[in-house]
């Protein structure tokens, strides 16, 4: 899907790339705001789920770069 139809409220799941090391991979959260950088980006803040905290001892977290955040279907 495309990042202009996440909206506050969604389901997503979040890429971390290498600079994480041994927690690189997808993640799963809500998003709960969208602070705007420009006009075809924004930061998209996510409140991982309960899994993605404990792994990654973060209950929130900012993603900028759009091929790390994709929408997903809560009901999976």
């Amino acid at each position: 899907m495309k990042n202009e139809s996440i909206g506050i409220g969604d389901h997503v799941q979040i890429y971390l790339g290498s600079k994480f090391g041994d927690k690189e991979g997808w993640y799963a959260g809500t998003v709960f705001k969208i602070d705007p950088y420009s006009g075809h980006r924004g930061f998209y803040w996510v409140e991982l789920n309960a899994e993605a905290q404990e792994i990654l001892g973060l209950a929130q977290i900012s993603v900028f770069n759009p091929k790390n955040i994709q929408k997903t279907d809560p009901n999976q």
